[in-house]
């Protein structure tokens, strides 16, 4: 390090000792205080750019104007100095830096193989006792989701030693069907391990080995007349199938962590998804600081990156939403810290791509929770009132959505927020009668009719803005309905969708639909209006799925081409039933003898086709 200055700071002076060398540099001011710490593959150059010229951003500029003392540290490589800056960020936490609060290291799963009867518990620390251990797991919570499974899954003992030792009778776990009672004999040696095996095989991502071999038990019951036990195969396997889908990550080689980031109103959300062996271990999600809401998602990333693996394993394989700066400098800073190579990569195809959007859509889905926060409710209710120009904050706001297949069994919804947020307990629905099939028009003219009539009539909670998931047409229907049953007081907004369904891109029609609106990508008017009308589609979508599975008598499985007699009857040994099939993954069906990738397409389709 540079000695501590004692005469005023002199940029240029400085300038002239700064070797252009990599390294570390630290911005001090008056008080000492560490306002910056930053790395260079050049350090002078990198330095002078602070000090010459205009400085357009608004941060550096206010960070400059307090510097009184710059040291700096030579490293051999641009990696180490990523390094170093890292953990000097760690250990000082600038003002001026992008920050992670980050917490304590991964946890473990370890089973006591050596014992006649093993033990299945959590475990954090030095990884040294006899036995397996399984993870790391992002969290705490993922441990003990995991623990829970086993308990459900196999029936495996978790208790202490001690008091698996001192039984005289089985505990509550055995009557509450968690535990096969090994402590008082009521299972043997042998059946155990094959419980454990099984729990290994799944905690290894071998879920289908155990599956397999489930269905071949279940067929034997069955053969010899035993069909409690039958069923009990048959639940587990529908369970495992369930639970598998959840967890499974396909063609995974090692270990992988895959980090998506979505930043939005000043906030950045990250999302870490960790998979080890196949297995997805859980996500866990983060929100840096941020002392620059300009900065973008490739600068925040790559400081989140660099501080994230100071304290947690570094796996062969980094998965991004985004390349972060500098990721050639980032891999060889990882690969120096963990010893061997790390790649950080962008997947653009295939399924890899679709892990990174998985967890881009944790991540929005994170930030919007956080963005739901009673202040970030307020904030968002200004923002409403000011951009559709209301005399006060509404209070109460509805949405109406349609959705259909093809015209059957139609269903609108209404879902309501209030200044907390979502209302659950005031969503409705409404089963749709004697329209054309297909007209969405009179479809909303039914529902509106009916929600407003009653209101009317029992003097109801009437709404400040009631939003149609719509364009012109829809709107007219709602204004149509509120003029016939002398309804006042209420503003209409239409949210027709914009240019390929893309979010951002809504046009809002106001009353007559005469007036237009198009509210900025950032606003966080038009993110409330959003967020109000896709839990409308959602719940729209939910009610319609329902009312069409219970209308139809024959089986689905039936309906669907190239998928026999045999193929069915396949499909519900692998699943145990047929609501396991319909939640199940285009992937988890393709794993079933006899069933294509193509034809497993063809059933997830079936189950999860987009309606209206």
């Amino acid at each position: 390090m540079q000695p501590t200055q004692t005469t005023p700071f002199d940029p240029q002076d400085f300038l002239k000792t700064v070797p252009h060398k990599p390294g570390v540099y630290r911005m001090l001011s008056a008080t000492g205080e560490i306002l910056y710490v930053g790395k260079a593959k050049d350090l002078r150059n990198r330095l002078a750019s602070y000090f010459r010229g205009t400085i357009a951003n608004s941060r550096t500029f206010a960070m400059v104007r307090q510097i009184c003392q710059v040291e700096i540290a030579l490293t051999n490589t641009e990696a180490e100095a990523l390094l170093l800056e890292s953990n000097l960020i760690k250990k000082h936490s600038p003002r001026y830096n992008i920050l992670l609060k980050d917490g304590k290291g991964y946890p473990y799963i370890h089973i006591s193989t050596e014992q006649a009867y093993p033990r299945i518990q959590f475990y954090r620390g030095s990884r040294k006792i006899p036995g397996q251990f399984f993870g790391p797991y992002p969290s705490v919570g993922a441990v003990h989701q995991a623990l829970h499974l086993m308990k459900k899954l196999f029936r495996v003992r978790q208790c202490e030693d001690s008091y698996f030792a001192n039984r005289s009778r089985p505990c509550l776990e055995y009557q509450i069907r968690r535990c096969s009672g090994p402590c008082v004999g009521l299972i043997g040696k042998d059946e155990y391990a094959q419980s454990i095996r099984h729990a290994v095989q799944f905690l290894q991502g071998r879920s289908q080995d155990v599956i397999n071999e489930l269905v071949q038990k279940m067929e034997a019951a069955a053969v010899t007349l035993q069909f409690e036990k039958a069923a009990e195969y048959r639940d587990l396997i529908e369970s495992l199938r369930h639970i598998s889908q959840q967890q499974y990550v396909s063609g995974s080689n090692g270990n992988v962590d895959v980090v998506a980031i979505h930043a939005d109103s000043g906030i950045a959300s990250v999302q870490v998804v960790t998979v080890r062996n196949g297995n997805n271990l859980g996500n866990h999600n983060f929100f840096p600081n941020l002392p620059d809401e300009s900065a973008g998602a490739e600068e925040i990333l790559a400081y989140f990156l660099a501080q994230y693996y100071l304290n947690h394993d570094v796996p062969g394989e980094i998965l991004v939403s985004v390349l972060p700066e500098e990721t050639e400098v980032l891999e060889e800073m990882l690969t120096l810290k963990q010893g061997r190579k790390v790649a950080i990569r962008q997947p653009q195809r295939g399924e890899r791509s679709k892990w990174v959007e998985l967890a881009v859509r944790n991540a929005e889905q994170a930030l919007q929770m956080q963005l739901l926060s009673k202040a970030g409710m307020q904030q968002r209710l200004f923002a409403l009132q000011e951009a559709l120009g209301l005399a006060d904050i509404p209070a109460r706001m509805e949405c109406f959505d349609i959705s259909h297949t093809q015209g059957e069994a139609t269903v609108a919804s209404c879902v309501v927020f209030d200044l907390n947020g979502p209302a659950k307990s005031e969503y409705r629905r409404y089963n749709i009668e004697g329209i054309q099939p297909g007209d969405d028009y009179a479809a909303m003219h039914q529902a509106l009719t009916r929600r407003f009539r009653r209101a009317t009539a029992n003097e109801g909670k009437l709404p400040d803005i009631l939003f149609i998931d719509g364009g012109k047409g829809q709107v007219a229907q709602a204004l149509d309905v509120l003029a016939e049953l002398q309804v006042t007081g209420v503003d209409v907004v239409g949210v027709a969708k914009g240019e390929g369904r893309k979010p951002g891109l809504e046009t809002l029609i106001i009353e007559q639909g005469n007036g237009r609106l198009v509210l900025p990508e950032y606003s966080k008017a038009l993110h409330l209006i959003q967020q109000i009308r896709d839990e409308a589609h959602r719940f729209a979508i939910t009610g319609h799925r329902a009312r069409r599975r219970k209308a139809r008598t024959q089986s689905p499985l039936e309906q669907i081409d190239g998928l026999g007699a045999k193929r069915r009857q396949v499909l519900l040994k692998q699943f145990g039933g047929l609501r396991a099939i319909e939640r199940a993954s285009a992937e988890e069906l393709a794993k079933v003898p006899g069933i294509s990738q193509e034809l497993a397409r063809r059933i997830y389709d079936f189950f999860n086709g987009e309606e209206n």
